[in-house]
């Protein structure tokens, strides 16, 4: 197996960073707050509409998770945590590499089963923060249920210059490298699941979309299921929004990069999950990719986390009797073998 460097980006300034725009109104008194919504309110009247009836500050605010999950920064702080401390009882992961860069690894954590499933997630972080260390928390559930647990890294989109195309190529190139070299952590290659939150469910879903066996030689039967967390499937309201300043989008790419427009090019049964407290535009655009689904003739169910919202709904995916901890378990008992 080829080893990748010890080396990662550093993620702890942007973490920071993160965490500090998470406090949002939370350090600033409180007539200052008001007297900006109601600043907002009055710039909204005269504002044009940029999409869906929405205007620009709407837009921007509909794809900003902080203005719907208040305790961000406590949430981003609690998985690191609940990571350290997972580590403790797991052990350091084994680090794999399918890329050239330090980047393009994989945190591998073997269960005792042997040829077992593998379970596969892509993390979130708007395209620009976190990485796999981060989620090291969620592994303990799926290797104590016997199913080796892979969190896949890869570059931040700043550091490709924008190039969303070439992060989701980066995500495909590593869930490839596992198709084909599971067995080298006693893993079943023909038995791999998928999961993936937030833009981490978008890059998955882009995968979802390719030619496995034209692209990698890889048979897309190997996938089982995904599952998929409060992505975006419809990238035309993101290029719009402020998101758009640091993702590098043309009509071309826009088109290539929404799953939702190629529905018919989908391997695998799907999961649609997202939260109630999640914004808008990340219920729509979960509810709207399910109904288009669904109406293509494929079976998806769709499950709403109750009174959770975008960071609370995936610490759930690492509990057994939570709501998507169950959903990734039962998936796995029913499709296995």
């Amino acid at each position: 197996m080829k080893e990748a460097s010890s080396a990662l980006p550093d993620a702890d300034a942007s973490r920071r960073r993160l965490m500090l725009a998470g406090l949002g109104c939370a350090l600033t008194p409180l007539a200052a707050c008001v007297a900006d919504k109601q600043a907002l309110a009055a710039g909204s009247a005269n504002s044009p509409v940029v999409w869906s009836g929405m205007t620009q500050a709407e837009l921007d605010k509909a794809y900003n998770q902080t203005a719907y999950a208040p305790n961000e920064s406590q949430l981003i702080g609690r998985y690191r945590e609940r990571s350290d401390d997972a580590l403790k009882r797991l052990g350091q992961p084994q680090r794999a590499s399918y890329g050239s860069t330090p980047i393009e690894g994989m945190n591998i954590f073997r269960t005792r089963a042997k040829n077992a499933p593998v379970h596969v997630f892509i993390h979130g972080g708007a395209w620009r923060v976190t990485d796999a260390r981060d989620y090291a928390f969620l592994a303990e559930m799926f290797v104590g249920a016997g199913v080796n647990f892979v969190l896949l890294d890869f570059a931040w989109v700043q550091n490709l210059n924008g190039d969303l195309g070439a992060m989701a190529q980066q995500v495909q190139t590593g869930i490839a490298w596992i198709a084909k070299n599971a067995g080298s952590f006693g893993a079943n290659g023909r038995e791999i699941y998928l999961s993936g939150h937030s833009s981490g469910s978008h890059l998955l879903a882009v995968a979802l979309t390719q030619d496995w066996q034209a692209k990698y030689g890889v048979d897309a039967r190997v996938f089982k299921h995904a599952l998929l967390l409060s992505g975006i499937y419809d990238l035309q309201p993101v290029r719009l929004s402020s998101r758009g300043k640091y993702v590098h989008l043309t009509d071309a790419t826009e088109a290539q990069l929404s799953p939702a427009r190629h529905i018919d090019s989908l391997v695998c049964p799907l999961t649609i999950g997202y939260a109630s407290l999640d914004t808008p535009e990340f219920q729509r655009q979960s509810r709207d990719f399910a109904a288009a689904v669904n109406a293509a003739g494929r079976q998806t169910p769709v499950v709403q986390a109750s009174l959770y919202n975008h960071y609370e709904e995936l610490e759930t995916l690492g509990n057994p009797y939570g709501i998507f901890g169950r959903t990734a378990l039962t998936e796995i008992a029913t499709r296995k073998g």
